[in-house]
């Protein structure tokens, strides 16, 4: 990776942010009232449409593609700096589906507070997706050139597990020499990229019994539902296991009757894990489950979502040229590992260095008080802009 761009051309882009502020906040408010909950095709292709026309003024700009992803809308895809040859692309990675249905800024509308803007998905993430745009009109009036090409992925099904999504990014990533990925995901609240993201697992144990009268002949019953207790206790236990894992069985169901031994209980249940190694452990622990009882039958269904994105030297690198960029424009990056998991687990799965939760500080990530501070507007844009020029 190249040296950070001058502490001049920092402050250049930073005074530009400002002076576009008005225009990123306008983008912003018309994409957080056009509601795109994950699923809502309609509302999906007009999210689409605001961004593909922010986006064709931007003379650096080479092609625009929408993807359509049945049953959830569209992808958007830009290209910018043309094809820059053996320097290789940077990925610029978010979304456009929030988890807000329909109706929510009726509930909720877009309201100003001093220093914040609250709205649904303000800040997971469509000020981001407006921001994004305003740094490809950023490197245009300032003349920047970067020397590598930009691809700007915005998938619409991020928060429902990616399904179409990864596949799209993937693709992308293979048919370029990508050199790094930027994600634009919410940062830590305070403004804390993230160098490390746990990976998710999502399984269902299905538990069938034997029913039996429970008054008059309880033991000729089998319990789904006693099985279901003792097996929740078992995978609660592995989050003993030290590291990065956690289990957590969050939805249970199981039974017909309070006088019926239950034949059947159900568990959903979520793991996270820090390491390939820690991935490789979770799922041998969960998917060989056996019963305590032998009357009944234990399934296991499911499997990793998403893989882990480590903390790698190449990781450390991103992070560190980010925040040379931010020192230059005065104010201090840090950075922090989460549990939660994005899309830029998939592209670290792939080798890729992966620089996470670029966004504009703000908190609320899907919450009634979802909100973004005005304010970190001008230097999250300018040090997105700030990295773009120096890959």
């Amino acid at each position: 990776m190249s040296s950070e761009p001058s502490s001049s051309l920092a402050q250049q882009f930073q005074q530009r942010f400002h002076e576009k502020q008005a225009e990123i906040v306008s983008l912003t408010r018309a994409l957080v009232e056009t509601e795109s909950p994950s699923g809502d095709e309609s509302g999906s292709r007009a999210v689409v449409d605001l961004l593909a026309g922010a986006a064709a003024e931007a003379k650096c700009v080479s092609a625009i593609q929408r993807v359509n992803a049945p049953s959830f809308g569209q992808h958007l895809v830009i290209r910018a700096f043309g094809d820059q040859n053996d320097s290789g692309t940077v990925m610029i990675v978010g979304h456009t589906d929030t988890v807000h249905s329909r109706g929510s800024v009726a509930e909720r509308p877009w309201r100003v507070e001093g220093n914040r803007i609250y709205g649904p998905g303000i800040f997971d993430m469509k000020a981001n997706c407006a921001l994004a745009i305003a740094v490809l009109h950023a490197c245009d009036d300032l003349m920047i050139v970067p020397c590598s090409g930009v691809t700007l992925a915005l998938t619409c099904d991020e928060e429902v597990g990616s399904y179409s999504g990864w596949p799209l990014l993937r693709k992308l990533a293979r048919s370029s020499a990508v050199r790094c990925a930027l994600v634009l995901e919410p940062p830590v609240s305070g403004g804390s990229v993230k160098t490390g993201r746990k990976g998710t697992g999502m399984f269902t144990m299905t538990i069938e019994g034997r029913a039996a009268h429970a008054g008059l002949e309880p033991e000729k019953g089998a319990s789904a539902i006693v099985e279901l207790a003792r097996q929740v206790e078992r995978l609660h236990a592995l989050n003993d296991l030290g590291g990065g894992i956690t289990v957590n069985v969050g939805v249970i169901h199981g039974g017909t009757r309070s006088n019926v031994v239950a034949a059947e209980a159900q568990a959903e249940i979520d793991v996270r894990f820090s390491s390939r190694e820690e991935l490789t452990e979770i799922e041998k622990a969960v998917l060989k489950i056996k019963p305590f009882d032998e009357r009944v039958r234990v399934t296991v269904t499911g499997g990793i979502n998403r893989p882990p994105l480590e903390r790698t030297p190449q990781v450390v690198e991103l992070y560190e040229l980010a925040r040379n960029i931010a020192t230059s424009m005065g104010f201090e990056l840090r950075e922090a590992q989460v549990g939660g998991a994005s899309d830029g687990n998939f592209l670290a799965a792939m080798g890729i260095p992966v620089l996470d939760g670029l966004g504009i500080d703000g908190d609320g990530a899907h919450a009634a008080h979802e909100h973004i501070i005005v304010d970190d507007i001008p230097r999250r844009g300018a040090l997105l802009a700030g990295l773009i020029a120096s890959l």
